[in-house]
């Protein structure tokens, strides 16, 4: 027992004097069951809007109301044409489009049935059915609220449904779930191998003690750190081709824009998780460390960037989060390329966000080896 005790003894010292071990043993649980307790919500609610109402008229003020209402409608932008319509959804500034036609008033006036277009982002199936379900809803709300009024006064005779909710999903009306995961996956995987073997990257140089023989090399700081990064953006484009053929070949995958687009911006992703691996893998001492921080990097990467849960569910703190994350970005460039068949005049600010935080964290890694071997 004594000889157990002075184990347990200098296990516990080992523990205290290793303060970025126990840190994370302790401190990253404790975060996590925070930040994906408030984030994690399947109420997808606040779904961007843009508005063409050609109508401009009362009836169609009200019921624009009625969306906004059910605060899972933000009318954010209005349209002038049906062709900004289609270009925000495009390029995702808005997950909904609603087109109310010229003749909205008169057939509400006329007893008629008014019909209203309502355009949804069928790529994240999660969130298209909320907007269309609760879409339907409304319409038909409103619709009784001057069905009651109308059977007063129409006798026997049946007046037609006032509002007539023409759902439009578009990119995937079918709502096949691979076609929203697959690209997500991609991503995933890439996210995964890339953070993963650079973390170790000069982590293994230093346990190893060959570390020091690179820096006593005429080698400079920025080209250590590119010759950890550049053999390993081509094993990034195998993984990618890989997968992407078997989603085209066992998911039919529909590839709707350029696949040299598509590889042209996987770079950035590859390189911007490559410089992530490299920023931890400066920050930490031993394998064991920078493996337990790529994990806390990829459960948010999992579950703040869309991959899993829509963003416009979560508070405006955890989106904000998400927008630290390369994988919020590249997931909108890969569901806009495939599904939608974007360019980049689509895609410059996804491509804008990437560039920088290649530059920010290849930066801060920099200054930070710098840091730790003067």
């Amino acid at each position: 027992m004594n000889r157990l005790w002075a184990l347990l003894v200098k296990e516990f010292i080992q523990m205290k004097r290793d303060r970025l071990t126990f840190g994370m043993m302790v401190v990253l649980p404790i975060i996590q069951l925070l930040v994906f307790g408030f984030a994690i919500n399947t109420d997808v609610k606040h779904l961007p809007t843009i508005v063409f109402d050609q109508s401009l008229q009362q009836e169609g003020r009200d019921l624009l109301s009625a969306f906004a209402a059910s605060e899972y409608f933000d009318i954010r932008y209005t349209a002038r044409s049906f062709r900004e319509v289609t270009e925000s959804i495009e390029q995702g500034k808005t997950k909904v489009g609603i087109v109310i036609p010229p003749d909205f008033t008169d057939n509400i006036k006329h007893n008629r049935s008014a019909g209203v277009q309502v355009i949804v982002d069928a790529s994240d199936a999660m969130s298209a059915s909320t907007a269309i379900s609760t879409a339907q809803l409304i319409g038909q709300m409103k619709s009784q609220e001057i069905l009651v009024k109308r059977l007063q006064n129409a006798g026997s005779q049946v007046p037609a449904t006032p509002y007539d909710i023409r759902i439009r999903p578009w990119y995937n009306p079918d709502f096949i779930s691979a076609y929203y995961m697959v690209p997500g996956i991609m991503g995933m995987i890439l996210t995964m191998t890339m953070v993963m073997i650079t973390s170790m990257a000069i982590v293994r140089e230093r346990e190893r003690g060959t570390l020091e023989q690179l820096i006593v090399t005429p080698l400079k700081t920025h080209e250590l750190m590119l010759g950890k990064i550049i053999p390993y953006i081509f094993v990034g484009y195998v993984q990618a081709t890989v997968a992407l053929l078997v989603g085209i070949l066992v998911f039919d995958l529909p590839m709707r824009g350029s696949v040299g687009l598509l590889y042209t911006l996987t770079s950035l992703f590859i390189i911007a998780s490559l410089a992530l691996g490299v920023l931890i893998s400066t920050m930490t001492k031993t394998q064991m460390q920078a493996m337990q921080l790529s994990f806390f990097i990829f459960l948010p990467s999992t579950l703040l960037s869309g991959f899993m849960f829509p963003r416009e569910a979560m508070p405006v703190l955890f989106q904000a989060i998400g927008y630290l994350l390369p994988l919020t970005f590249y997931l909108q460039i890969m569901r806009g390329i495939i599904l939608k068949g974007v360019g980049l005049s689509f895609l410059w600010s996804q491509v804008f966000m990437l560039s920088g935080f290649i530059v920010a964290v290849l930066t801060a890694s920099i200054l930070k080896f710098q840091k730790k071997i003067i």
